[in-house]
């Protein structure tokens, strides 16, 4: 029952409800066979950056895009390989080798999953929008970085995986760069970007510029016998065709389960951030809403799936989805059918994509860099407050110059942060004098009616704590202690504006309360609010305040206050 809460696919709500039609499905059709056709080139791509085969990149939108399509919380979601995982993927492969790949895919799925289950989905929209841009951003300058070397011609050069090093590697070996592959890439590039600019968005770019290259490869060598990096030059075995692959369980152990955490979770992280915001983008611009928990365990299903197949982490992408959408794409069957079309492309085209330039791809990555760099949204960001600047420029350094790992766990800890220092400025304690106090306009003083009986003993002290009262605010009740006058006799601490409180409130309520009691100073609790009270009552503070010290107003509270001061000061 819990689960049928979290885990609801649109895909067989959609049949269930009776709706879909023939011309649903035409609409679905066109749009899946376009974004199919969109899919192979990024696919292929993808795989080949990450440091795995083409197959693999094209397994990976097949199995985790029909899993996607199926059991996830958004209709319009695509889902398949990403330029986000690029870095990430590869630096997994060179530390633990293309099993510890698998491990770490399998153990994010069963993070997005229980992610999923505990209803978390709600929690990504809250990570601030600095830290999605730095990274989002520093993983596009990265994935810019690693293409060069293919897409100058660079053949045989051990290039090293750090960002400072990689640079200084190509900056050495500029007298090295082969300027025929170099025209081709910048041929891809631009026939990409003038592509995408002035003819339709039903054809790609991308496809039009493998179909370019590929041309004047074959053309190169057939008739001046010059050579360029292909695919089939890089990867012979495509050459006599694919066979759907087998399923391979590795062998998992403890040791190797404990050092892939860490991955596995930034893989687990990086899914749901960018499948779940690309299921927003397409919520605002279709006005149908997605289930964030059910696409969690969707994603979650497609990561544990597809490893077993050989395939890489997946997650939903924004501009294939968008791409489904401007398409006609009206449900989730148009991600089915664009699985379909890959799987055709697999079994029986694979043989002719041997023949396409690895500077092709590299052109194609190079465009992907671009659009998710977010550079307009960056130079925006630099104009903001000080405390945003820094987080998005840390982690955009973290993500470019150390780890990616360390970004997103980094990241996290500064949305945690960021969240308590927002707290903290909407929270405050202040001193109330007699003045202020009979100035306020608010319910307990409209029903007085007489603002004389506001009248403060000089013995009394009014403090009023406006926000939550929580662990931010504990250097703010220490200032509080320190204030007390020496001939002080009550304290009223005025609640009314508290929504909640946390154990370390209880804890610094409690000290509050003990601390005056060694003084003399008998503390009374003003204006407390049902949630807040419930929560004193389970700590057992009511009974330590002692319920005749607490008051539903300030009224009453101060009456009682000031009879209290007149009888011990007299």
């Amino acid at each position: 029952m819990m689960l049928n809460n979290v885990f609801r696919p649109k895909f067989f709500r959609l049949f269930k409800k009776g709706k879909y039609n023939k011309e649903l499905f035409t609409s679905d059709l066109i749009a899946g066979i376009v974004v199919g056709i969109i899919a192979l080139p990024l696919a292929i791509a993808f795989g080949i950056a990450s440091g795995v085969t083409p197959q693999q990149g094209l397994i990976t939108a097949i199995v985790a895009g029909l899993i996607i399509a199926l059991f996830g919380g958004s209709r319009f979601l695509i889902g398949g390989p990403t330029g986000a995982f690029i870095v990430i993927i590869a630096s997994i492969i060179a530390k633990y080798g293309m099993t510890g790949l698998t491990i770490a895919t399998i153990m994010a799925g069963v993070f997005l999953i229980v992610m999923g289950i505990c209803k978390m989905g709600a929690v990504f929209k809250f990570i601030p929008y600095p830290i999605i841009v730095g990274f989002t951003s520093g993983i596009a300058l990265t994935i810019f970085s690693t293409q060069l070397k293919d897409f100058f011609g660079l053949t045989g050069l051990s290039v090293p995986a750090e960002f400072i090093p990689q640079w200084g590697c190509y900056l050495s070996n500029i007298g090295n760069i082969n300027w025929i592959e170099t025209l081709l890439s910048f041929i891809c590039l631009m026939s990409i970007i003038l592509w995408n600019k002035f003819a339709t968005k039903r054809i790609p770019g991308a496809l039009i510029a493998i179909i370019l290259a590929t041309f004047i490869a074959i053309i190169l060598k057939n008739y001046w016998g010059i050579e360029v990096t292909t695919i089939g030059s890089k990867f012979p075995s495509l050459s006599g065709g694919m066979a759907l692959p087998e399923i391979s369980i590795p062998s998992i152990s403890y040791e190797t389960v404990r050092g892939l955490v860490s991955p596995a979770f930034t893989i687990a992280m990086l899914c749901a951030i960018e499948s779940l915001l690309a299921a927003m983008v397409a919520d605002g611009v279709t006005g149908k809403q997605h289930h964030s928990n059910t696409e969690l365990i969707a994603q979650g299903m497609a990561n544990i799936v597809t490893p077993l197949f050989g395939g890489i982490p997946a997650t939903g992408a924004l501009a294939r989805t968008m791409a489904s959408i401007n398409n006609g794409g009206k449900s989730s069957v148009a991600g089915l059918v664009h699985s379909i079309v890959l799987l055709l492309i697999f079994l029986f085209l694979m043989p002719y994509v041997v023949y396409v330039p690895i500077g092709c791809l590299a052109a194609i990555l190079i465009v992907v860099a671009y659009n998710m760099s977010e550079w307009r949204s960056f130079k925006y960001l630099l104009k903001g407050e000080k405390g945003d600047v820094a987080v998005l420029l840390i982690t955009f350094f973290l993500t470019v110059v150390v780890d990616l790992t360390v970004a997103i766990e980094f990241g996290i800890l500064l949305a945690v942060v960021l969240f308590v220092r927002r707290i903290m400025q909407t929270s405050s304690i202040s001193v109330i004098k007699a003045d202020s106090l009979a100035a306020t306009e608010d319910d307990d003083i409209a029903q007085a009616g007489d603002i004389e009986k506001l009248d403060i003993h000089q013995g009394i002290e009014v403090y009023e704590i406006n926000g939550p009262y929580f662990f931010g605010l504990a250097s703010v009740n220490e200032d509080m202690q320190n204030r007390q006058k020496q001939h002080t006799v009550c304290r009223i601490i005025r609640m009314r504006k508290v929504p909640f409180i946390d154990s370390t409130g209880i804890r610094n309520l409690r000290n509050l309360c003990d601390m005056a009691k060694k003084r003399g100073v008998q503390v009374i609790l003003s204006g407390v609010q049902p949630e807040v009270m419930v929560t004193l009552k389970r700590f057992g503070l009511d009974k330590e305040v002692g319920e005749e010290n607490i008051f539903d107003n300030i009224i009453p509270a101060l009456t009682y206050a000031n009879n209290l001061a007149d009888s011990k000061l007299s």
